[in-house]
């Protein structure tokens, strides 16, 4: 028995789990679940993953309906992946605050501004801002879509300023303009957090998320010799859970949204692996409830739609993001 994340007391996770893989299999259904999803529907979840991953498989999977437990740009993306199948996301109010910050109006506008710049959007955007985007890119493979494009050419990256402030430092790029955007998460796991824990685990490793506020503060601790240059790694939420499989450290710090430490703890049982702030729950993704799953499957609620015309155009920087193969984890 577990606690039911909808607030309705204790359920039988095993038969609701059976319940849930019938269902798919009624619907010819595959389900894909993000790392920040609450564990029970993590461990239901045909894959669990990052955007990237996540991505490649909605492209790929040879079921006729994918459910994406996950925030409702994913699900889009899927959509602009797969547009002759049945996209269903349990929750169709699960949005992102970081997608939120640009509307394609608002990059339409800083491209005029800038004739003959590329476009990299973090796969955290709308169809739409997808639609005005040359490549695409995930915090696994942001810094190698960068390099990929010629030195000498602008770059307008959006939207997320500490993602775009990562990559620059890693590449050295200056010819790179960053949107000032920033998931409220994230942001919100900032330089003060990380010191204080690295103040109270001082041997402890730290695997922090380039969207994080505090992703600046951890390269200058390294620099400083606050924390060592080699217990500190910047990676992608995939990244970690590789990080995890091969860490020999007795604790690990984790700087991201807290649904990640199910399948790091899961990965490796020997390390200890604690939240730099156990406050970073992202309220969209915890939305999508082992309940709403089940009535999504039942029901077919909620689909997701994406424009023909939009998605014709966003498909080729999405396509050219799962193109490029995803790199060592950044930062290392």
């Amino acid at each position: 028995m577990a606690s039911d994340a909808t607030g309705g007391g204790a359920f039988d996770v095993v038969a609701w789990s059976g319940r849930v893989r019938a269902l798919a299999a009624e619907r010819d259904a595959v389900i894909l679940a993000h790392n920040y999803q609450v564990p029970e529907i993590q461990d239901v979840a045909h894959h669990v993953g990052d955007s990237l991953a996540l991505s490649r498989i909605a492209a790929s999977a040879p079921q006729s309906t994918i459910v994406f437990c996950g925030v409702h740009f994913m699900a889009e993306t899927a959509k602009i992946l797969s547009p002759d199948k049945t996209v269903i996301i349990p929750d169709e109010r699960a949005g992102c605050s970081l997608a939120d910050t640009i509307t394609a109006d608002q990059l339409r506008a800083w491209k005029a501004e800038h004739p003959g710049a590329v476009v990299v959007s973090y796969v955290n955007t709308t169809a739409a801002v997808k639609a005005e985007t040359d490549i695409c890119c995930t915090s696994s493979n942001a810094v190698e879509v960068v390099r990929s494009i010629p030195a000498d050419t602008e770059i307008l990256f959006c939207p997320d300023q500490f993602l775009g402030a990562h990559v620059q430092r890693v590449t050295g790029r200056r010819n790179m303009h960053i949107w000032m955007g920033e998931c409220h998460v994230h942001a919100g796991i900032n330089g003060q957090d990380l010191k204080a824990m690295v103040a109270a685990e001082p041997d402890a490793e730290l695997f922090v998320h380039p969207e994080c506020g505090c992703a600046t503060s951890a390269m200058y601790l390294a620099s400083e010799g606050i924390v060592p240059r080699e217990r500190t790694r910047i990676l992608s939420t995939g990244g970690m859970l590789d990080a995890a499989r091969t860490t020999t450290a007795v604790k690990v710090l984790v700087a991201t949204e807290t649904g990640m430490l199910h399948q790091l703890r899961r990965a490796n049982t020997r390390t200890i692996f604690e939240p730099v702030n156990r406050a970073a729950v992202c309220k969209y993704m915890k939305m999508i409830t082992p309940e709403r799953l089940e009535n999504a499957l039942r029901t077919g609620n909620d689909v997701v739609d994406v424009p023909r015309d939009i998605a014709d155009r966003a498909r080729t920087s999405v396509e050219r993001m799962i193109a490029i193969g995803t790199p060592s984890p950044v930062g290392e």
